[in-house]
């Protein structure tokens, strides 16, 4: 098993950039004309450009200048290997993409196609400027493989039905053991029970007990849609927020995926929880799927419960591009709330870096370019006729922006992408791979899935 055990030591100057400066609080801004001085993997200094390097071994320098520098950006909740999948199942109703088309498809899948399907996810999210994402999937080890190999930061939730057994159930634990903190810290484990109508009350306490054992989160679905809360009230009496309450999933730290079914009742609940309750937005895979509503982030935040933009997985959102599942976070969101002052520029790239930090419980690590933080940064281009003239970058990188811009990649201090060319995949060889692999996936003809959806 491949494993970098330890974080970068070389030393980085990113010269001559603007900085994107993201607050906690108020509105993002331009630094203009800055060095970011890189060492040990950390961000050492975010200084006007010029000035001495100081002491150390020689630095590889990138040239920043023309270029706008972000934080890495954060996909809070995807489905890296469904890259496979991607464009089989459309125009489907939410019943019919389960139970029809992906676990029939998802019944297929190998070790191996999980390996491929996660590089080729890492790849393309390298390309649009992601640099952490939170995955729920089957084959956690080959996600875990896979981004050890392509230098990207991952929170993996190995994704586990009450259906598949205790002995799932205990391997999901013995993955989390043994690889929460691998690569140097770059891969982190939150235990993922799929969702309440998946998981019974008994698996779903059992694993936020060994959550808390181990000092790790809990990434699961819930409350996706309206229909899901209804059918939960219907058949329990209670919401599947509430479910997560009972079961102590909440008091383990609990990323939600989607919650677009979160009611004015799960709110003062999940406030109990807001240092370690986060919810993830999706919002083209809900426009997809005509679900209404949204996913309530006014209340959320109002209730201090941090909210994180995610793209869910290619066999949905078609991409893991989150520059386009930002821009629909701030469109949808305005167009919900029926105010145009709402989802400010400022406040959509804040949920895509620092609230995306948040929800995976790495807010002291990542998500904003300041000493001390880890060293994961975008390098953008914004010089292109989409974008001209440029009188605000922040409302071009929210609104105009495309994954085409980015141009260079650092994680942890280490260079990933550089000019657009793609430092640590084989790009030819591995589309040739999982080009391979598509017909016997796609193949739904055996009758067999990996669960029934029925919420």
């Amino acid at each position: 098993m491949s494993d970098r055990t330890s974080p970068p030591t070389g030393r980085l100057l990113v010269s001559g950039c603007d900085v994107l400066r993201v607050p906690t609080q108020g509105e993002c801004e331009i630094l203009r004309a800055q060095d970011i001085v890189v060492a040990d993997g950390l961000i050492e200094d975010v200084r006007p450009t010029g000035g001495p390097f100081g002491p150390g071994p020689a630095a590889d320098v990138i040239d920043g200048r023309g270029l706008l520098a972000v934080p890495g950006l954060i996909n809070a909740h995807t489905h890296s290997p469904m890259t496979l999948m991607r464009g089989a199942a459309e125009d489907v109703t939410v019943e019919g993409w389960f139970n029809d088309r992906v676990w029939p498809m998802e019944s297929n899948l190998t070790p191996a196609d999980v390996r491929i399907g996660a590089r080729l996810a890492c790849a393309e999210m390298i390309r649009s400027g992601v640099t952490t994402f939170a995955d729920h999937y089957f084959f956690p080890e080959q996600i875990a493989e896979a981004v050890v190999e392509t230098g990207l930061r991952a929170d993996i939730a190995p994704t586990y039905f009450s259906s598949r057994g205790e002995e799932a159930l205990e391997g999901t634990v013995r993955f989390a053991e043994a690889w929460h903190g691998r690569a140097g810290g770059r891969v982190t484990v939150s235990l993922g029970p799929h969702a309440p109508y998946t998981v019974d009350d008994g698996d779903l306490r059992t694993l936020a007990g060994h959550a808390r054992r181990l000092g790790l989160r809990v990434h699961i679905h819930a409350a996706e849609h309206l229909e899901q809360t209804q059918s939960s009230l219907e058949r329990r009496g209670v919401t599947p927020i509430r479910v997560l309450h009972e079961t102590g999933v909440l008091d383990a730290g609990a990323l939600i995926a989607h919650g677009c079914g979160i009611v004015k009742d799960d709110l003062p609940l999940l406030a109990e929880y807001a240092g370690t309750a986060a919810v993830a937005c999706c919002p083209k895979v809900y426009l997809k799927h005509a679900l209404s509503p949204l996913t309530p982030i006014r209340d959320l935040l109002s209730a201090g419960v941090a909210v994180a933009v995610g793209t869910d997985g290619a066999a949905g959102h078609n991409t893991l591009d989150v520059w386009e599942a930002l821009r629909l976070v701030a469109l949808t969101q305005k167009q919900a709330v029926r105010d145009a002052t709402w989802m400010t520029v400022s406040d959509t790239l804040r949920l895509a870096m620092r609230g995306g930090a948040r929800a995976l419980g790495l807010q002291k690590e990542i998500g904003a370019l300041e000493p001390g933080m880890r060293a994961d940064l975008v390098l953008t281009d914004l010089s292109g006729l989409h974008c001209r003239p440029l009188h605000d970058p922040r409302a071009a990188l929210v609104y105009s922006a495309r994954a085409s811009d980015v141009r260079t990649v650092v994680v942890d201090g280490r260079v990933l992408m550089r000019d657009g060319r793609l430092l640590t995949v084989d790009v030819p060889a591995l589309v040739a791979e999982a080009d391979a692999r598509v017909a016997r996936i796609l193949d739904t003809s055996h009758g067999r899935a990996v669960q029934h959806y029925d919420p």
